[in-house]
């Protein structure tokens, strides 16, 4: 199991690498050289590009995990990021770079979607959420080898210095298409199209310690699945999301679908991956070399899910709003050198408080709380909510780094806060439950109330069962 989610990790290391490419090369005088970009908002005509095709991705990949299967969308969505990657890499003109960078945001939005759908589908219950935090931790991964690259390759005169890391990025992509085959397919999928007893023997194979096709905990599985999947003869209108709205447990589903998706990129996160270099030069720090360096230490903060859905939210998100306050304060005396440095030191704790609380939790809890019915859908409309947030911070940041400067922290202050009490009315705790027993909570009057109640119960019973 090891080995299958290595490859399928592969797909969020492609998310990483690509977005930290990107802020990495804006910051380089050769790539701004070459294609004669300059100024602040030199770098949003192409993340503009990569963010809008990464929202078309949501087409393939609200259809291909249905029709074809989990492996099969993997394999094509990382064919055409490594299409797009060549074509970047080799690119003469700004028209080929976009087009690219479009082929790479498409691919890169189908992979995550798809990889997000088997893992939750493939994993044993009991470690499901170890898995899907795993997955989404992966993207720092991806960060920390393009970051390290980059700050090899930025001491080039040549144009290779922004190339070369483009060409790398074809690495982790090749990596699933290579091997994804060989890896099962989701046990759930193959039990929808009527492959029943291959779904059975993969339940068996990874999930039984046995191994035995009859075991307790295989037949259990394959009850709860028939129990919950329709076979074959399902809507699937990729273009039809109506089914992630019909009935009020449909409804809350969406929106803690939505709150992940736009607060998981509007909390100052977004500000930081993809305008780092501006916040440094506006913080007094010019040097390309440095700020390559610290957005190599930004890629290394990430850890593991290990607690509660609910909880670990609401402490990241108060823990933050926090932070962000403290680096306003400091960032806000231009011309201080020790102010904005300590400032700067602020930004990075931000970003380790925002990997522990957030990071794992953008795989894993859209991924637990849809339906299988709804789950290559549900995670494409994730897709569409998470890139329309960032496309806010997209036009709206480097108008607004260049006229309020610090002030832009206040902002985010305030939002945060705002966030924390939504995340407390409203998140409802998954923390060890099975997929049904999520189903069973959204369909309470009060899903939040109900989960808090479970947990507890649950925490008796293992009380009890210890002693």
């Amino acid at each position: 199991m090891y080995l299958v989610t290595l490859v399928v990790c592969c797909c969020s290391g492609d998310s990483g690498f690509d977005g930290t490419v990107m802020s990495g090369i804006n910051a380089m005088k050769q790539y701004q050289s070459y294609f004669g970009l300059t100024g602040k908002g030199a770098s949003t005509r192409c993340v503009m590009m990569t963010l809008f095709m990464m929202i078309s991705g949501t087409i393939p990949a609200s259809y291909l995990p249905d029709k074809f299967g989990r492996r099969f969308s993997m394999f094509f969505a990382n064919l055409v990021l490594i299409i797009g990657a060549v074509l970047t890499a080799n690119a003469t003109s700004r028209n080929m770079f976009l087009v690219g960078r479009w082929l790479t945001g498409v691919g890169s939005g189908c992979a995550g979607a798809s990889a997000k759908s088997y893992l939750a589908e493939m994993t044993p219950p009991d470690t499901r959420g170890a898995y899907l935090g795993f997955l989404n931790s992966f993207y720092y991964i991806g960060q920390m080898a393009a970051s390290g690259m980059m700050v090899s390759t930025g001491k080039f005169n040549s144009e290779n210095a922004w190339r070369l890391p483009l060409y790398i990025q074809v690495v982790p992509a090749a990596v699933n298409v290579i091997f994804v085959f060989f890896c099962p397919e989701s046990p759930r999928w193959l039990y929808s199209v009527g492959k029943q007893e291959q779904a059975r023997m993969i339940l068996a194979k990874y999930h039984s310690r046995t191994g035995d096709l009859d075991s307790p905990l295989v037949n259990l599985e394959m009850e709860e699945i028939e129990e919950k999947i329709e076979v074959e003869g399902q809507e699937k209108r990729w273009w039809d999301f109506r089914p992630l709205f019909r009935t009020k447990a449909d409804r809350y589903r969406a929106y803690m679908v939505i709150l992940i998706g736009t607060f998981g990129q509007l909390s100052g996160n977004g500000m930081i991956t993809y305008f780092l270099p501006i916040l440094l030069q506006n913080a007094g720090i010019t040097s390309q070399e440095r700020q390559l360096t610290l957005n190599f230490v930004n890629s290394g903060s990430f850890t593991v899910d290990r607690f509660g859905r609910r909880k670990n939210l609401l402490f990241a998100t108060l823990a933050i709003t926090c932070i962000l306050a403290i680096a306003t304060g400091l960032l806000s005396a231009e011309g201080n050198a020790a102010r904005s440095n300590a400032g700067i030191t602020f930004i990075f704790l931000f970003m380790v408080v925002f990997s522990f609380g957030w990071t794992p939790m953008q795989a894993l809890y859209p991924a637990e709380v849809l339906g299988y019915q709804a789950r290559a859908k549900g995670l494409a409309f994730l897709n569409i909510c998470s890139q329309a947030a960032t496309t806010i911070n997209t036009f709206g940041l480097p108008v607004a780094l260049e006229k309020l400067g610090w002030k832009v922290y206040l902002i985010w202050v305030c939002w945060d806060a705002f966030e924390c009490i939504i995340i407390y009315f409203f998140v409802v705790e998954t923390k060890g439950l099975t997929l049904e027993e999520i189903t069973e909570v959204f369909e309470q009057p009060n899903p939040r109330r109900y989960s808090e109640a479970l947990q507890r119960t649950k925490k008796v019973q293992r009380s009890e069962n210890a002693v």
